[in-house]
């Protein structure tokens, strides 16, 4: 339902919107304004209140106070439908697809096209989900079940909800995380097509390169509270940082922290998995980080996965402090000293449904039971080991994991498998999704790892962050180990060009 209110050009205006949980003030009298055909980012730190205001927006949590205005109407929007309704259109940063179903499914889930006869039409079904698919440049069809999709390829599907509905307002909430570069040009493609609709979009990122290309103006929230808009074109990444975090951050490394290798412990040569990466060899030292740098789909994850028993290596030997291995599960990885922290820490590396504490235990829970009974104690004490250690934020190690900002839910998958005391952490994409504080905490985490002896292996596809993580930077380019650098002998320009194969030449 809606009302007349004052029209001040706006195709959205939030005013003064609370939202409080159980002991939480998640939003305390946020404002919000978006005008039509423009990109408003949405920024601040994991916790400050983005998406709760967005499903707020999206008619998934309704507001304890404020109001809400679409083009100039005061709205109630009781329901996501009815938010669909009134044009306002969210694409999660969660994956909310159903995975038996098929692309053309999803993409009208609830409004599928019907013939006279209450049957789905399943040839206007396929056209129209095929015309959104062209644009959207993809590789599979309207029939393509959802479960045999990779995690960008779903986030396109997500993408592709947007373009059934005459949308006045499409929320991208973190759209790029799972996407390869070619991808996002198309996304960026479609987000200026909305554009010169007069659709209004609200971004929400932590990326700031991805926020200065494309955004007209940005707003701050803090702890639930907005702390003002800045115009894109008149500010810079320090202002933005300080403003979401209350104080300037230093992402330079030390002059004095400078890898003191030990022993190898981690030696890998000729390793290939089929088509999936080839002849890939180095070394690995206690005390060093290697980052393995390139574009989704150059083999980086899938030779993590290798090494930690997931996927079966077609050729190659892996030796571990000085024994050749064969690696055949996670159980015989973690018991030759190996640890994995996963690329989706949702997915992958967390039970959201437990608390911190038997997240932390999980790996270890048959060397803590007696009988039939876990001991609670010792679980306990190996939490509050990593909590101070890795210094998570908490109110107890009863609280569920979903619960924790990203951030923190990061250094609870990282205290899990710490926790097995390994000589080689492997950590990919360490700081997806992560706002830029606690992005810096986890970069500082790392680099204290290695200075403690940890050999540490960091895949990321951010080049800021291998550049800043990392002793010796690995370059891959569709399955191959291109080049080995010494972080201080790389420029930007020479990742770009090795993980690009311009110039390619053997490790």
């Amino acid at each position: 339902m809606s009302d007349h209110g004052d029209d001040t050009g706006s195709v959205l205006r939030l005013e003064k919107i609370v939202k409080t949980f159980p002991g939480v003030r998640a939003l305390d009298g946020v404002d919000f304004e978006l005008r039509p055909g423009e990109v408003h980012a949405l920024m601040g730190e994991n916790g400050a209140g983005k998406s709760t205001l967005m499903k707020v927006l999206a008619g998934m949590y309704q507001p304890d106070g404020g109001r809400i205005f679409i083009d100039g109407l005061r709205c109630t929007l009781p329901t996501p439908i009815a938010a669909k309704e009134m044009g306002v259109i969210l694409i999660h940063q969660e994956l909310s697809l159903a995975e038996e179903m098929t692309v053309a499914e999803n993409i009208f889930l609830g409004e599928l096209p019907r013939s006279r006869f209450g049957f789905v039409d399943w040839g206007v079904l396929d056209k129209r989900v095929g015309d959104i698919l062209k644009m959207l440049n993809v590789d599979f069809g309207p029939r393509t079940k959802v479960n045999r999709l990779s995690i960008a390829k779903k986030q396109m599907v997500e993408i592709a909800r947007a373009l059934t509905h005459d949308a006045k307002v499409v929320v991208f909430d973190e759209p790029t995380a799972s996407l390869t570069d070619a991808e996002k040009v198309v996304l960026f493609d479609i987000i200026g097509d909305l554009q010169a609709r007069g659709v209004g979009i609200v971004y929400i990122s932590h990326r700031m390169e991805e926020i200065f290309k494309i955004s007209d103006r940005i707003s701050i929230l803090r702890d639930g509270s907005y702390r003002g808009t800045l115009i894109t074109a008149e500010t810079d990444e320090d202002a933005v940082t300080r403003a979401m975090i209350g104080r300037s951050l230093d992402l330079s490394r030390d002059a004095g922290d400078v890898a003191r290798p030990g022993d190898v412990k981690l030696a890998v040569e000729g390793l290939s998995c089929g088509s999936l990466y080839q002849d890939v060899s180095f070394k690995l030292r206690a005390g060093e980080v290697l980052g393995f740098y390139g574009l989704v789909g150059a083999g980086r994850t899938e030779i993590a996965e290798t090494l930690f028993g997931l996927r079966r290596p077609s050729a190659g030997t892996v030796t571990l402090n000085g024994e050749a291995v064969q690696i055949t599960s996670p159980a015989e990885a973690i018991a030759h000293g190996l640890s994995l922290v996963p690329e989706s820490r949702k997915e992958q590396g967390l039970v959201l449904g437990m608390n911190c504490r038997d997240n932390i235990t999980l790996p270890q829970i048959d060397n803590l039971t007696s009988g039939p009974f876990v001991s609670g104690p010792q679980e306990v004490a190996i939490y509050e080991k990593y909590r101070e250690r890795l210094e998570i934020k908490a109110p107890s190690w009863r609280a569920m994991v979903k619960n924790l900002s990203g951030g923190n839910q990061q250094k609870i998958v990282i205290g899990k498998w710490l926790s097995m005391k390994p000589d080689v952490l492997i950590v990919d994409e360490p700081t997806r999704g992560i706002d830029v504080g606690s992005k810096a905490e986890i970069h500082n985490l790392i680099r204290e790892l290695a200075a403690q002896g940890l050999a540490v292996i960091v895949i990321s596809s951010e080049m800021p962050e291998v550049l800043r993580v990392s002793d010796r930077i690995a370059a891959m380019h569709q399955g191959r180990l291109v080049t080995i650098f010494e972080r201080d002998a790389v420029t930007e320009d020479d990742l770009i060009q090795a993980i690009s194969g311009i110039g390619v030449h053997a490790a």
